[in-house]
C-alpha cells in the first residue's frame, strides 16, 4: 500500500508508472536508435507529382477532435447535390508515403501496433515530428491525403463512392466540445468556424447527414451505447481531479463519417479481389447475462442474440433512465466481448460487426496511431493504382492476431495507469463508502466502479451472488499506486 504520494510529483510518478507498465506488457516506450536515424533523414512533408493526385486545397476542410489532440488523421468536408444529395468527403492522412513497409520507423509502429494514451504520458506508434506534424493534417498545412468520398441520398443511403489521392489543407482545427455546444444550441459558434466563409453552413450540412448516416445504421440494429470516460485534470504537475468525458453530437458526427468511410474502404477493396484486415465484434459472449440484465427492466430480448433487439431495449432502458444508461451500457460492452482483427479474403463471406451492424468494416481512418489502419492504407493505395498486393495472406493472418494482442496489451496499459491515477484521488479516503455497481464477475474476480468519481476496483469481500450489473454499497479498504490496485468490499 503506498499513502501520502508528493503531489508535487504526481505526473512524474505515473509517467515511471507507465513506462514500467509498457515493458510489463511487451510494449516499447522508447523509438528505437535506427528509427530516429531515419527520422533525421525527413525534412518536410511528403509531396506527389502524379498526375491522378487531385488538388482539393480549396474545399472547406476542418478537423474535429479532443481538445489536446495533435495527431490529425481525417478531415471532413460536404458538398450538397442538385439532385438532393449529399457528397461527403473524408480525408486520411497519407502516412504510407513516409513511412514505408519494413523501414526501421515501420517496424517500431509494427511492433507496438498503437499509440498508447495514459492519463500521464502519450506513447505515439510514431515519432512525433511525424505523428503531429509531418504526415498530420495540421491547419494551414498542404499534406497528401487518400480521399474517401460518398454520395449519400436523402435518407442517408450510399448512392456511390470513389477513392483517390489528392493534396489538402485544414482550414480550422476544431474541438469535439466547442462544436458540439454550438450545433445542439448550448454555446457560442467556435471562432474557428467563424472565420471561415461558409464552414458554418458547411458542418451544419455534415452534422444533418451524420445523424442520417445513424439513423440508417440503427434502423440495422447498431447499438447506441455511452459510457462514462473520464480524463485526467492535473493542475501543474498535481492530479487533482477525474473529469468525465461525455459522448456527444460532434464525436456522433465524426464517428457516423468515419465508420461509413471504414464501409466503403472495405467493399473497394473487395471489389478490386484484395484482400482485406477488419475489425469484428463477433456473437456476444454472455448473451445470456444480457437477456437476465434486460429481465431485470422488464424487458424481454431473445434467446439468440439479436442486435435489433439488443438497440430496441437500449433505446427504452435509456428513455426510462438516461442517468444511469451509461452504467448499463458499460455491463453489455463488457458482456458483448472484446473486437479482434480478422483477414477478409476475397469471396468469402464476412464476419461483421455486432455493435456496429455493418457487414463491412475495415480500419482505415487513423493511420497515424492504429497500424491496422497504415496495413490498409497500403492496401487501398496499391488497389488504387492496379498494383501487386503489399501483403500476402499469411502475412495479414500474423499481422491480425498480432493487432489483436498488442491493441489489448495498450488498453491494459492505459487501464492500469489509470487506475494509479484513481488510487491517488482515492487514497486519503480509504474507509469510506460508496454506491457502486458491478462491471465485471468471473472465476479471476468481481469488479466494481463507484459512481462519485467514476473509478473500478476489486470486490475483496461479499461478492457471492452478485453479477454484471447488479447495484451494491461498497467500502474502500486499500490502494496501491504503484500497482493500480483499489479494494473495495461491500457493505449492508
Amino acid at each position: 500500500m503506498m499513502t501520502n504520494t508528493d503531489d508535487r510529483q504526481h505526473r512524474s510518478i505515473l509517467q515511471r508508472i507507465a513506462h514500467r507498465v509498457m515493458l510489463e506488457r511487451g510494449l516499447v516506450p522508447d523509438f528505437p536508435i535506427q528509427a530516429l536515424a531515419e527520422l533525421d533523414a525527413v525534412h518536410g512533408p511528403a509531396t506527389r507529382t502524379e498526375e491522378s493526385t487531385r488538388d482539393l486545397r480549396n474545399l472547406l476542410w476542418c478537423s474535429i477532435d479532443n481538445d489536446d489532440s495533435r495527431d490529425l488523421d481525417q478531415l471532413t468536408v460536404a458538398e450538397a447535390l442538385p439532385t438532393g444529395a449529399v457528397k461527403i468527403l473524408v480525408a486520411i492522412a497519407d502516412v504510407d508515403a513516409v513511412v514505408k513497409k519494413q523501414s526501421a520507423l515501420d517496424d517500431h509502429a509494427r511492433q507496438n501496433t498503437t499509440s498508447v494514451y495514459t492519463v500521464a504520458e502519450t506513447f505515439p506508434m510514431l515519432p512525433e515530428k511525424l505523428s503531429t506534424d509531418l504526415t498530420s493534417l495540421n491547419h494551414e498545412s498542404d499534406r497528401l491525403a487518400v480521399i474517401i468520398e460518398m454520395v449519400l441520398a436523402a435518407d442517408g443511403s450510399l448512392q456511390g463512392s470513389e477513392l483517390y489521392g489528392a493534396t489538402v489543407r485544414n482550414r480550422a482545427k476544431l474541438a469535439y466540445n466547442s462544436v458540439a455546444g454550438w450545433l445542439e444550441g448550448n454555446g457560442p459558434m467556435p471562432q474557428g468556424i467563424s472565420t471561415v466563409v461558409g464552414l458554418d453552413e458547411n458542418l451544419r450540412l455534415q452534422d444533418r447527414v451524420a445523424q442520417k448516416l445513424k439513423t440508417v445504421r440503427h434502423a440495422h440494429g447498431a447499438l447506441d451505447l455511452e459510457t462514462i470516460e473520464a480524463r485526467p485534470v492535473f493542475v501543474g504537475d498535481e492530479l487533482k481531479d477525474l473529469e468525465i468525458d461525455q459522448q456527444n453530437r460532434a464525436k456522433d458526427l465524426i464517428a457516423d463519417f468515419m465508420i461509413a468511410a471504414n464501409g466503403v474502404a472495405a467493399r473497394y477493396l473487395a471489389s478490386k479481389r484484395f484482400p482485406s484486415l477488419r475489425r469484428v465484434v463477433r456473437t456476444p459472449k454472455r448473451w445470456d447475462r444480457i437477456v437476465e440484465l434486460a429481465a431485470a427492466r422488464g424487458s424481454t430480448l431473445p434467446n439468440e442474440p439479436d442486435s435489433k433487439a439488443l438497440e430496441e431495449f437500449l433505446a427504452s432502458a435509456k428513455a426510462v433512465d438516461p442517468l444511469r444508461f451509461p452504467d448499463l451500457s458499460l455491463s453489455v460492452i463488457k458482456l458483448l466481448g472484446a473486437g479482434e482483427y480478422v483477414v477478409q479474403l476475397p469471396g468469402a463471406s464476412a464476419a461483421g460487426h455486432f455493435g456496429l451492424a455493418v457487414k463491412d468494416y475495415a480500419h482505415s481512418t487513423a493511420p497515424n496511431r492504429r497500424y491496422p489502419d497504415l496495413t490498409t492504407q497500403r492496401l487501398l493505395k496499391a488497389a488504387m493504382a492496379g498494383g501487386s498486393l503489399p501483403y500476402d495472406k499469411d502475412e495479414l493472418e500474423a499481422l491480425a492476431k498480432h493487432c489483436t494482442e498488442e491493441e489489448d496489451a495498450a488498453k491494459k496499459v492505459e487501464r492500469q495507469v489509470g487506475k494509479s491515477a484513481a488510487a491517488m484521488l482515492l487514497e486519503s479516503r480509504i474507509g469510506e463508502q460508496f454506491d457502486a455497481f458491478v462491471t465485471g464477475a468471473s472465476d479471476k474476480g468481481t469488479w466494481v466502479r463507484i459512481l462519485h468519481p467514476p473509478i473500478e476496483g476489486r470486490l475483496e469481500s461479499g461478492f457471492e451472488g452478485v453479477d454484471v450489473g447488479h447495484r451494491l454499497r461498497v467500502q474502500l479498504i486499500r490502494t496501491d499506486v504503484e500497482r493500480g490496485y483499489i479494494d473495495f468490499r461491500r457493505v449492508g
